[in-house]
């Protein structure tokens, strides 16, 4: 399987790859218009609504996983197959792209995350929609083992989260019911996996970053809605501490439920 994060030089190597854009704001924006204003030369659009996940509810969250037929489905059409190699990228660091990066992974198909993203990329921009024929995807259930549930997040596992930390502390929140964490996760901004410019910090400086955790089998990561959550898995499996597990639910699901909430630090 190749890296979970390339470089462009990488990507000028291996131009055999499907390159997706999954731009996707919170804001209010519309990342189909972003790609259509101006995207990576032979970029897909991949919409994380639509493709990457499922529709919300206060009782699976912002984001849960989409079912696999809707993934397949939605690869297929815009033209990614089984058998392609995908590099996505987004405009926030991989904080989206890596939702689509990370299911890949867990299904077995070579994917990674372009180092920096569209802010780093060195090329032009173009306007042009490529002509790829639809491909064949097949449905195949997200495995067991790559997932956590809200029990599994709440026993005292080794829990991260990729929230900021202020939303962590409970200082503020923007969107969802309630402020502060799950009690006992530990706070691991998503952004701090990045250099000021936005590309990833080296393998061993994110061993470092990640000292107190070792082998990162043991590990559940959430955020608020379990797409930034992604970028940690990815970042510690780029450190070389292997493949941890995603609480899907995250927040938007844990902050709508009686359970204990922590704040501060």
């Amino acid at each position: 399987m190749i890296p979970p994060v390339v470089d462009q030089t990488w990507l000028a190597a291996h131009p055999e790859v499907v390159v997706a854009d999954v731009r996707h704001y919170l804001d209010g924006r519309s990342g189909a218009a972003a790609y259509a204003a101006g995207h990576i030369p032979g970029a897909v659009f991949v919409p994380m609504d639509e493709v990457l996940a499922d529709r919300p509810s206060a009782a699976r969250g912002r984001h849960p996983l989409p079912p696999p037929a809707v993934f397949a489905e939605g690869l297929a059409h815009v033209g990614i197959g089984a058998t392609d190699t995908v590099v996505a990228y987004d405009d926030a660091g991989g904080a989206m792209a890596g939702r689509l990066v990370w299911l890949l992974r867990i299904l077995g198909h070579d994917a990674a995350l372009l180092d920096g993203g569209l802010q780093a990329w060195e090329g032009e921009l173009t306007t042009e929609v490529p002509a790829r024929l639809r491909a064949e995807f097949e449905v195949t259930s997200w495995p067991d083992d790559a997932l956590a549930d809200i029990d599994d997040a709440s026993t005292g596992a080794m829990v991260l989260d990729a929230r900021g930390a202020e939303r962590y502390r409970g200082d503020m929140e923007p969107i969802d019911s309630k402020a502060g964490h799950i009690p006992g996760a530990l706070s691991f901004p998503m952004t701090d996996n990045l250099t000021p410019d936005g590309r990833f910090k080296t393998p061993a400086e994110l061993r470092e970053r990640f000292a107190t955790i070792g082998d990162a089998t043991g590990v559940i990561a959430y955020c608020g809605s379990g797409v930034t959550a992604c970028h940690n898995l990815i970042a510690l499996e780029h450190a070389g501490l292997g493949r941890g597990r995603l609480y899907p639910g995250s927040w938007s699901q844990y902050s709508h439920t009686s359970r204990p909430v922590a704040t501060g630090e």
